[in-house]
């Protein structure tokens, strides 16, 4: 992602990197958690670029979840976009929030899953220690898995009824066939971590405005090329966003 910014910079584009809620030492700034399908941020944001900065020409690009959040940010726009906003990006989204909840969960990925909800829990004791009284860490012992911890804190903070609730509302495969802007979607078939699978709805195939870059390999976020052409690095997926980018951008 870094790498991402630093090539869209050498070709020539402002760049703007977001840490969503509580992300990159961020969490004494706000009581809240973010979640999956928090477009609202994003939209907030470019609203700013465009009205304080300026900015005639904004591409939106979005890494796993924040995949999910841009491409969901793109079909609540719909027909009526901002018209700064050239294309949207979305490396290895999470498309299907209920879908990669469920894999994470499966026995393969049972270390990525330990992982995340370690973290999670640890951010909740820190959120509680900046914001007393505004978490039940009493709940901390029910979460075993990434869902549990959706069902137990990320729903009932954000108004969902449950994780389901939230997994549904905040999917951008649900909504896909009503971006309507020039949008990139790169995302491997072996990703470990989401599921491929959501990425074969007949809505995505059938939107002209959405390229689908799906190559058997590439891990999640990851893309490592084998070979190179004398003006590329190895980083497949950056250096076709930065691609993407530019050429919408003409």
């Amino acid at each position: 992602m870094i790498a991402t910014a630093d090539k869209a910079f050498r070709a020539g584009f402002n760049v703007v990197r977001v840490n969503f809620r509580n992300c990159g030492g961020t969490e004494h700034l706000t009581p809240t958690l973010y979640h999956g399908g928090l477009s609202a941020d994003v939209r907030m944001i470019i609203t700013e670029l465009i009205e304080r900065d300026q900015l005639d020409k904004i591409c939106p690009i979005g890494f796993s979840l924040g995949g999910n959040i841009v491409l969901k940010l793109a079909a609540e726009y719909g027909d009526a976009p901002p018209r700064e906003v050239a294309a949207m990006c979305a490396v290895s989204p999470s498309v299907n929030l209920q879908e990669s909840a469920d894999f994470v969960c499966e026995r393969s990925n049972w270390i990525y899953n330990r992982n995340f909800v370690r973290r999670l829990q640890r951010r909740i004791r820190f959120k509680d220690a900046l914001y007393p009284g505004r978490y039940d860490l009493s709940k901390l012992s029910f979460v075993r898995t990434l869902r549990d911890f959706d069902e137990y804190f990320t729903a009932p903070i954000h108004g969902f009824k449950n994780a389901d609730d939230y997994y549904y509302r905040s999917s951008s495969i649900h909504v896909i066939d009503k971006i309507m802007l020039p949008t990139l979607i790169i995302h491997a078939q072996d990703d470990p971590l989401i599921p491929f699978a959501p990425l074969r709805s007949p809505a995505l195939k059938a939107n002209p405005h959405i390229l689908l870059l799906s190559p058997e390999h590439g891990g999640h976020v990851a893309f490592l090329a084998t070979e190179t052409g004398k003006k590329e690095d190895r980083f497949w997926a950056e250096n076709r966003v930065v691609e993407f980018c530019r050429l919408v951008t003409k």
